[in-house]
């Protein structure tokens, strides 16, 4: 499977929100398939990151412009 450009996105901003920086906003329609797949959970501070996700993006730098990744 492979993640669109616009969910990889939404997965690096968790990733950024995560390490304490701001991020603008997450998409909610992205952010709905990454808890589907267990990339993302939903709380009531809003969406965070899984160990899965972490694990999906690896030691990558977060970067904007970077290709989609195969999950």
């Amino acid at each position: 499977m492979t993640l669109s450009e616009s969910q990889l996105g939404a997965l690096r901003n968790l990733k950024r929100k995560h390490g304490g920086e701001d991020v603008a906003f997450i998409n909610i329609a992205d952010a709905r398939v990454l808890t589907e797949l267990g990339f993302a959970s939903r709380s009531r501070e809003g969406w965070t990151i899984t160990a899965a996700g972490l694990a999906v993006l690896g030691d990558e730098p977060v970067a904007r412009g970077t290709k989609p990744r195969e999950v």
